[in-house]
């Protein structure tokens, strides 16, 4: 009897298939999905919150056409490369060989294909997607290149080779070439896409006898190989056209490229295109001697075509006839440079300086001598804050800024800053930082061309209310919530029953209470709903914004409150320039910015990087920002922009509206720009010429000032922009010392009968790298910035002209460097210096001015006293003047330049009201003060206390004896001070520092008794 098997005692039951398969966790999922709806809902979030802001300025079209731009060119170039990707990994799969031969080789590949079978389909999509993301985030970045292209204005100028509009260079030639730059990324791709593929899976072998390919892979390489022929072939007939663009000796196509290189690169493309041609044949009838021989060929014809040959004739052709052979292409290059940069139309006049002042010789000058600039803006900010900050939680900038107001009919260059919020001064806590400390108060300005008797600024507009000569708060606005140094956002806006919650200013100067405000503009998006504080609060990344209950139903956020970088998010296709300045224009401060259009695809320009050519002592050392480091060979001024620092509000007016560049993105933008007859009167009073632009322009027509091939050619005629004298304590310069900025003057130049308020700069020349500068004045460039008229919306016709006086001929006309350098060295003027340094206070030389009056040249620097007291700031002591090599040092501008001009210069000085005045008059104030509130003006001068051992600070017959004892009196005072520290007593130190100034003026004031006023 046959039994059955025996049971298995290793097996276990069967399980029910309900609890065969294990559930599944809903925990991950969930979780994942609610991670991809919060990221994307912070993510729409910051999107809706830029729709806020850009609708609430009314420029919302900039962001939605830039924002739809980069989508579509983000999708286009994602299909494009994803696709092209995908297609060629699938024809290569599908066309793979069903049986492959057994080899070591293919059984690797096998185990390959093996491990990537599980996931082949992913990959498959995914690789393509991937790369298409990556293609598409670049594409997304050229969105202003493309918008230009579509909407472009002609230039109606034609190029010198090929007679093609500049618009073709500026516009139609980067979009090409970023259209066939992408494509051919995306051949290139999918062609290694496909040769992987295809070795993967068996299409391409490598065998004993060699390389081994099917019929499929042949036609589909021979097919990728035709394409990126013809793309290569379109780009070596662009490649002519960018030849025009070259940067070599000179920019442009020169004789070797038109005669060499364009030839060729046009023969190369049309090679290009007929082994494309052969390519696709052969894959067709299947032979392929033919593209090979004609690959070869292309390549021999590339490098002899496009590389020996052109070498060939610029050894033999051009070299040993340099000049005759390039001379035409150098005067193209002088021609369209000059037109790229606005140069085409500067004024040069022969200028022959006089050496010897003569008397009188001022008479004719008296509108650019009454408006000499004595305050320096560099170095006034600290005299600023001591005495017009009144609070710790206000601040002035670093630098201040130059304009003119028209005051008493008399238009005055002044010094000019407003009175931002410091929140370093703020008591900590988000409620004071950011709901009762909002914005700052009030415009300070100071007469530019004179100080008070004392030296400290002479102000037009201050004090707490805001007062003076250019408003008050009937007349203007002086709250200032945005500024450069506004925080970083504000909550501001109650109903109209709540109490004000905003710390406005002090009720007055000398208060200890504050007043409070609502702001009652429209300044900022409105976050009175729960769901914009939300979105803010994300923004932000604040709870406090969120939960407050100083946020209420009327509230606004004022965020992005830098007026430069709130005029870069409206208006990005411009390049602004670094300083903004405010202005009272129409009964409010606005503030006011430079943008330029720029390109580097001017044919036959030179290119400049902005960075480089808009560096000096200022930007050396973080007074003022240098431009971005981009490389351009065209610039326009193109919009004057204004903020207004209390509602925020941005106008961009097209102040160039014959800029083909500005007016193609006008069609981009037909409603964000004004146009510049929209600008009132006032406004048009405050415009300046821009620095920046100015900068470039002079680093540009250092050189192409000349227009002569052959002196142009020579390089004998080129200048400099001389190093600043003031960038080092001594004065000396050397190769490496920053230029010296350009100057705002109010300036009469010699072939014009009325002054203007100019930007200004000297002319050296030139200096090759590492060597030392010869500082001989060789020119001198001004540019008018005066564009009123007295009417709405009417622009001077002499604004923006560039005048240049060349004084090239003359070989001794004193240069800034060697003026600086008289003052250094003159006995009288080290004398006086090394008095003024007593008892460790400090000598500040300001701004080297140049100023061509008297028929000559004249330089102009004030000399600033700063003592060593915590409070201390810089005040005017002394005005040094030099005309050839004589130089005057005296108390005010008005006596020195009567010392170089032989007792009477004839000139009419700012500071005329000044000259006889000394600090110890009854009305001159002290010179220091306590930081938060202007020092009081005594209303007597009191009598200087005797020190010890010596004479009572009086003045007698005997200068000599005067002299003696005011030394005497400084001597004991250094003492004194000096055993007050010791003692650690800071009160007698103060009283002994008062004493030692007293006793140094009275000491000057001897001396120059003594000399006979002689000072130079």
């Amino acid at each position: 009897m046959t039994s059955g098997p025996e049971p298995s005692f290793g097996s276990s039951p069967s399980k029910p298939r309900g609890s065969a398969t294990r559930r599944r966790n809903p925990l991950i999922p969930t979780i994942i999905v609610v991670a991809v709806i919060v990221v994307a809902f912070v993510y729409l979030s910051q999107v809706y919150a830029d729709v806020l802001w850009y609708d609430q300025l009314g420029f919302l079209e900039v962001f939605v056409t830039e924002n739809l731009t980069r989508i579509a060119l983000f999708l286009a170039a994602f299909l494009i490369m994803a696709g092209a990707v995908y297609l060629s990994l699938r024809i290569a799969f599908r066309s793979r060989p069903i049986y492959a031969p057994d080899s070591a080789i293919q059984d690797n590949l096998n185990r390959y294909q093996a491990q990537l079978e599980p996931i082949r389909r992913l990959l498959m999509l995914g690789i393509p997607v991937v790369l298409g993301a990556f293609a598409g985030t670049a594409a997304s970045s050229q969105w202003q290149q493309v918008l230009l292209f579509l909407r472009q204005e002609p230039f109606n100028r034609q190029d010198p080779e090929f007679g093609l509009d500049y618009s073709f260079y500026m516009f139609t030639l980067p979009f090409l070439g970023f259209v066939t730059g992408f494509l051919i990324s995306v051949v290139i791709i999918s062609a290694i896409a496909t040769i992987l593929t295809h070795y993967l899976y068996g299409g391409i072998r490598l065998e004993e006898k060699g390389l081994f390919t099917t019929k499929a892979a042949r036609i589909q390489i021979a097919v990728v190989v035709a394409l990126f022929l013809i793309l290569q072939g379109i780009n070596y007939w662009l490649d002519r056209y960018g030849t025009l663009l070259n940067q070599d000796d000179w920019a442009g196509a020169l004789y070797t490229d038109v005669n060499a290189v364009i030839p060729t690169k046009a023969i190369l493309a049309v090679a290009a295109i007929i082994v494309a041609v052969l390519f696709i044949v052969s894959a067709i009838i299947g032979r392929w001697r033919l593209p090979l021989i004609g690959t070869a060929m292309l390549i021999v014809t590339a490098l002899l075509a496009g590389g020996i040959y052109p070498a060939i004739v610029q050894r033999f052709q051009v070299d040993p006839s340099l000049l005759s052979r390039e001379g035409e292409f150098i005067d193209r290059n002088i021609e369209l440079t000059r037109e790229a940069y606005g140069l085409d139309d500067v004024e040069v006049s022969a200028y022959t300086p006089e050496s010897v002042p003569t008397s009188g010789a001022l008479g004719d000058d008296g509108e650019t001598t009454a408006n000499i600039r004595l305050l320096d803006p560099n170095l006034v900010s600290d005299a600023f804050s001591q005495l017009q900050q009144f609070r710790q939680y206000y601040q002035f900038p670093d630098t201040l800024n130059v304009d003119r107001y028209e005051i008493d009919g008399e238009i005055q260059d002044t010094v000019i800053a407003v009175r931002e919020l410091d929140t370093s001064g703020v008591p900590d806590g988000w409620v004071n930082e950011h709901v009762f400390y909002t914005h700052g108060y009030g415009v300070v300005a100071a007469a530019g061309s004179t100080v008070q008797p004392d030296g400290r600024p002479e102000f037009l507009q201050s004090g707490i209310p805001s007062t003076g000569v250019l408003g008050d708060e009937s007349t203007y606005e002086p709250r200032i919530y945005f500024g450069e140094e506004s925080p970083d956002y504000s909550v501001v806006g109650a109903p109209e029953n709540q109490d004000p919650a905003e710390i406005d200013r002090p009720q007055d100067e000398n208060s200890d209470t504050d007043s409070r405000t609502t702001f009652s503009g429209d300044g900022g998006p409105d976050v009175g709903n729960a769901f914009n504080r939300l979105v803010y609060a994300l923004k932000f990344q604040s709870t406090d914004l969120l939960l407050s209950d100083q946020v209420n139903s009327d509230s606004q956020i004022l965020y992005d409150r830098d007026p430069v970088e709130r005029v870069r998010k409206v208006a990005p296709y411009l390049t602004l320039d670094g300083n903004s300045y405010p202005a009272i224009v129409d009964g409010r401060v606005k503030w006011i910015i430079d943008g330029y259009t720029t390109s580097a695809n001017f044919p036959y320009s030179t290119e400049q990087e902005l960075q480089s050519a808009t560096q000096d002592s200022q930007t050396a050392e973080g007074l003022a920002t240098a431009l971005p480091a981009d490389r351009v060979n065209y610039i326009r001024n193109a919009v004057k922009a204004t903020v207004d620092a209390y509602d925020g509000s941005i106008n961009l007016y097209a102040w160039d509206d014959q800029d083909p560049v500005l007016m193609s993105w006008q069609n981009v933008y037909p409603s964000s720009l004004k146009p510049y007859s929209e600008m009132s009167s006032d406004l048009l009073a405050h415009v300046r010429y821009p620095e920046d632009l100015f900068k470039v322009q002079r680093e540009l027509l250092a050189r192409y000032h000349v227009t002569a091939t052959d002196e142009f050619f020579n390089n004998s005629e080129a200048w400099s922009v001389p190093a600043d004298p003031g960038a080092s304590s001594d004065g000396a310069t050397t190769a490496s010392t920053p230029r010296q900025p350009p100057f705002y003057l109010t300036l009469q130049m010699p072939q014009y009968d009325e002054a203007a308020f100019s930007l200004t700069t000297p002319y050296i020349p030139y200096v090759p790298p590492g060597q030392t500068p010869r500082n001989v004045l060789y020119g001198f460039l001004a540019a008018n910035g005066d564009a009123s008229t007295g009417e709405d919306g009417v622009k001077s016709e002499n604004y923006g002209r560039l005048t240049l006086l060349d004084s090239s001929g003359q070989d001794s006309v004193v240069g800034p460097g060697q003026a600086q350098n008289l003052f250094n060295s003159d006995t009288t003027v080290s004398q006086e210096l090394n008095l003024l340094r007593q008892g460790a206070s400090e000598v500040i030389n300001g701004n080297l001015l140049t100023l061509p009056i008297g028929g000559g040249i004249a330089y102009v620097q004030p000399v600033y006293v700063q003592s060593s007291g915590s409070s201390s700031f810089p005040v005017l002591r002394r005005v040094l003047v030099s005309f050839g090599e004589n130089v005057g040092f005296a108390p005010t501008l008005a006596e020195a330049l009567d010392q170089v001009f032989g007792g009477d210069s004839g000139a009419t000085a700012g500071d005329e009201e000044n000259v006889g005045a000394t600090p110890d008059d009854p009305a001159a104030p002290p010179a220091e003060g306590d930081g938060e509130t202007p020092a009081p003006t005594p209303s007597a001068t009191p009598t200087p206390t005797p020190s010890e051992g010596g004479t009572p600070g009086g003045t007698t017959d005997d200068p000599a004896a005067d002299l003696r004892s005011a030394l005497d009196d400084a001597n004991t005072a250094i003492q004194d001070g000096n055993a007050a520290l010791a003692a650690n007593d800071f009160a007698a130190y103060g009283d002994a520092q008062d004493r030692l100034q007293s006793a140094l003026q009275r000491a000057l004031d001897a001396e120059e008794r003594v000399s006979g006023g002689a000072g130079g």
